[in-house]
């Protein structure tokens, strides 16, 4: 029909409210975020279009909202498919979405990453490449399972839009952790579902009589509807004429608007041939019949003003000119005059409204041959109004009725509390301790835990149903009914425990420890039922009615505290089971952590220190990802702490071996610094208070001080001065610590020995030990003798400067650090003696700061001077090879 091609089906029924429809295509997106470990993203999109206070839901909140479409959408919510393992996703999917009012709806694309469960395999395979694995891990044990990752939203106001949009936008983020999060490619345009519908929307907002004039987006969208589906202007005005007729008979429309529809079509008639006769020929004679019907109630619909009058004769004009067009004449060949057809529906009209109006004086003659009666009866219903004050004082009352039943109360408590404990033991006697499954989300506590709860909640409406009137008997009851339900509550937690013994005599270890973590998930759940017991039995409430007759340190002591030392008792019993779990799992066992320790400090030395600590973080994402998928996210958090504090024991322990190298306490630091930021995970772990123990700090210090007083290693010498012969003895020993510089994590190692300053000793040549190939702690056993005389020794500044370099064949030697010795400290030098006993002292290497020695800068200024500019180059070079800042 004609109103089928403009979105409305023709049906006698009155029009519905309009419904807007945007078609979307999600074509493709770029450059978003890689969430994965393995640095991309599975992508999906959730599109809706919301309201403003649903797309600003939640705004008292602190902190943004994320997930607008998934949490907040009330109404239609879509889903593209998910694209595996990409940052540029190609989707082209096409997705129609349905809104009511366009002035504040608002059109919400939200992209996500799909969150799916790996194989442990996997999980290694990526941590091997990325130590950050761990960390991802302990923070996603946060959120819940199945939650996925936000990558960004694009949200636009439809009343922005045109008819048509493609182009690409911008992922919004809805904090400023990750600001570019890529762009998404869609295509906008709006559709229509009952266009006409539009219409009665815009006359409902509006008081004066609509004179066919639309909104610039109305009109906007029927033109654009009608080039989509090729309508003719004919066929346009044919459906506005059945629309606004219709239209006429339900709400108050300008008559003139119908004048122009009407010459609209008297003007196409011959162009085109009409398609639709019988439903213009029925929309002509319907407007005909009822606007003879408004004729015939003119007395009532247009009386005598100068406001209606005019509206009559625009009716009267819309008459004529129907009959008058060749559609009408062609369309209804019987004969219809239509002066004849106005007389009689005035006639007819005048006749009704006169039979009303005589019909209304009846009732009046009736009520006046009856008025003795009514009197009468008046007078008797005022005589008995006045009697009944009499009888107000004397109403019944149900004062004291509750005495009646106080004997049958102990009765009833004492088989609500027998039925309770007999359904509680049931339930632990069928209960196998394997967590529940709903769906897709796993339910770690057991079906036991699900019936005490079940059980309990009669517990709170014995109490609502008793309702007892008298406050400080009602105390007492309250007393009663929280003892019975502590007494519940430790019973359960009895049977509980000699259940997982009865089913763990039978089963693997594996099964055995499963099932002890579903007996700490039902106490924990049994911990938060109990944590709801002051509001379900409405503590508060009772309060105020017994604050005149009990103390607030009565109440305090009875009631809170009861339920305070259950709770205490169910806390011991969830901490000892946790230990329990954590024994039978070795999850803190020190021999067992030891074994993943021993590597960090016994592999080779040119390791690198992720090598050496990667056996360490493998174990503790095992463990953890074990715990957290059969522990609930209380327990799991409780399992960190002892974890971490023997960890820091073990470390502790291990730095005190004193016949280690700098290696070795190098990767104690690393792996200690590596534990804490896992076990911290960005805030979403274990918080900075209970990481930093004071066994913790303690090792700390001692590891940074060792590392920080000889982090560029020592060299160890044996010196003497012999006066008779004027000799200065040194003899190398050895060099520790040392840093390694060649590609193979080691160094080539040697030792150069050279008198300083060069003005003092001209004559004496600087001399070298042996290279030791790939090693960072030499033994060099070489002895050397300098003949210098005892002033030299005195002079000022005269020193030995020890430096250890790294031979490298190719190239120039590595710098590895370098040592001064002042000859006034050797012995032999100061004193007397002519054959002093040699001394070994270990000197740390150190590196020079550039630019920090003002003395080099006036040095470079004395151009003239050979000698001084040899010196400063010297140590220019040193500085260009320094591993200071």
């Amino acid at each position: 029909t004609i109103t089928h091609m403009l979105g409305k089906p023709h049906t006698k029924e009155q029009y519905s409210a309009p419904i807007y429809c945007l078609m979307v295509t999600v074509k493709q997106a770029k450059g978003i975020l890689g969430k994965d470990i393995s640095g991309f993203s599975d992508p999906y999109c959730l599109l809706s279009i919301l309201c403003e206070d649903e797309s600003h839901g939640g705004g008292s909140s602190s902190k943004p909202q994320k997930a607008v479409v998934r949490d907040s959408a009330k109404g239609q919510v879509l889903q593209t498919t998910i694209k595996k393992q990409t940052l540029n996703p190609i989707w082209d999917e096409t997705i129609k979405l349905e809104f009511e009012d366009i002035s504040n709806a608002i059109f919400h694309i939200e992209m996500w990453d799909k969150d799916e469960e790996v194989s442990l395999v996997q999980k290694f395979d990526e941590f091997r490449t990325n130590i950050h694995g761990l960390k991802r891990m302990i923070k996603d044990a946060k959120k819940e399972k199945g939650q996925d990752d936000f990558l960004g939203n694009v949200v636009l106001k439809l009343k922005e839009l045109h008819c048509t949009e493609d182009t690409w936008y911008n992922l919004e983020p809805r904090t400023e952790t990750y600001p570019d999060r890529g762009q998404c490619h869609l295509q906008l345009k709006f559709i229509h579902k009952e266009v006409k519908a539009c219409f009665l929307l815009y006359q409902q907002a509006i008081n004066n009589p609509w004179k066919g004039e639309l909104c610039g987006e109305g009109t906007a969208l029927l033109e654009h509807y009608a080039n989509q589906n090729d309508i003719s202007p004919f066929l346009q005005d044919l459906a506005k004429w059945v629309a606004y007729s219709k239209l006429y008979q339900t709400l108050e429309v300008d008559s003139t608007v119908l004048f122009q529809q009407l010459t609209s079509i008297e003007y196409h008639w011959d162009q085109q041939e009409l398609p639709y006769l019988q439903e213009l020929g029925d929309s002509l004679h319907g407007f005909l019949q009822y606007g003879l019907c408004l004729v015939s109630k003119y007395r009532d619909i247009y009386p005598p003003t100068p406001k209606t009058t005019p509206r009559l004769q625009t009716l009267l004009r819309v008459l004529v000119q129907i009959c008058k067009t060749r559609a009408f004449q062609k369309l209804n060949p019987a004969q219809f005059d239509l002066h004849v057809e106005v007389t009689d529906a005035v006639v007819n009209g005048t006749e009704e409204w006169f039979n009303i109006k005589k019909g209304l004086h009846q009732p009046m003659t009736k009520v006046r041959n009856h008025a003795d009666y009514w009197h009468s009866f008046y007078m008797w219903i005022k005589h008995i109004f006045h009697l009944d004050f009499s009888f107000r004082g004397k109403l019944l009352q149900l004062t004291s009725f509750h005495e009646d039943f106080r004997d049958a109360l102990p009765y009833w408590l004492n088989k609500a509390f027998s039925t309770t404990m007999e359904r509680v033991e049931k339930a632990v006697q069928v209960d196998q301790l394997q967590p529940l499954q709903t769906g897709g989300v796993p339910i770690k506590h057991s079906s036991s835990a699900v019936d005490i709860a079940a059980c309990l909640h009669p517990v709170a409406q014995l109490w609502e149903q008793l309702s007892w009137p008298d406050p400080e008997e009602a105390f007492m009851l309250m007393v009663k009914l929280t003892e019975d339900v502590c007494k519940i509550a430790s019973t359960y937690c009895q049977m509980l425990k000699a259940r997982v013994k009865e089913l763990s005599v039978d089963s693997d270890r594996e099964s055995a420890i499963k099932m002890l973590c579903v007996v700490v998930n039902d106490l924990e759940h049994l911990h938060t039922v109990l944590t709801r017991l002051p509001q379900q039995l409405n503590w508060a409430g009772l309060r105020e009615r017994t604050r005149h007759v009990i103390g607030d340190t009565q109440f305090q002591n009875t009631l809170p505290s009861q339920l305070q030392h259950t709770q205490s008792a169910l806390n011991r019993e969830i901490r000892s089971a946790v230990e329990t779990l954590g024994k039978k799992k070795c999850f803190i066992s020190l021999n067992l952590v030891m074994t993943f320790f021993e590597p960090i400090v016994t592999l080779s030395v040119w390791l690198s220190y992720l090598q050496a600590v990667i056996p360490l973080m493998k174990y503790l994402e095992k463990e953890l990802q074990y715990m957290n998928e059969n522990l609930v996210q209380e327990n799991f958090n409780s399992l960190l702490t002892p974890l971490w504090m023997n960890s820091v024991k073990i470390l502790h322990q291990m730095s005190l071996q004193e016949d280690s190298n700098l290696v070795y306490f190098q990767r104690l630091l690393y792996a200690l610094q590596c534990l804490e930021q896992c076990f911290h995970a960005e805030g979403n772990g274990l918080s900075l208070e209970t990481l930093h123990t004071e066994e913790y700090k303690i090792c700390l210090h001692f590891l940074q001080k060792v590392f920080n007083g000889e982090k560029y290693g020592a060299v160890t010498l044996i010196t003497s001065y012999k006066r008779s012969e004027n000799k200065l003895h040194v003899e190398v020993l050895n060099a520790v610590n040392l840093i390694p510089l060649d590609s193979n994590g080691s160094s080539d190692p040697f030792v150069q020995l050279s008198l300083e300053p060069k003005h003092i000793f001209p004559q004496v040549e600087p001399r070298s030990t042996k290279i030791k190939n790939c090693d960072l702690n030499p033994l060099f056993e070489e002895s050397f003798e300098f003949i210098i005389s005892l002033d030299q020794c005195h002079s000022p500044g005269a020193c030995l400067m020890v430096t250890v370099l790294d031979h490298d064949t190719l190239r120039s030697d590595d710098f590895e650090g370098e040592a001064f010795l002042s000859l006034k400290a050797v012995p032999g030098v100061g004193g007397g003696q002519n054959n002093p006993t040699p001394a070994q002292i270990r000197l740390p290497l150190m590196h020079p700061k550039p630019n920090s020695e003002n003395t080099l800068k006036l040095l470079e200024a004395r151009k003239g001077e050979r000698e001084a500019q040899a010196f400063v180059k010297l140590r220019r070079q040193r500085e260009k090879k320094s591993q200071e800042i």
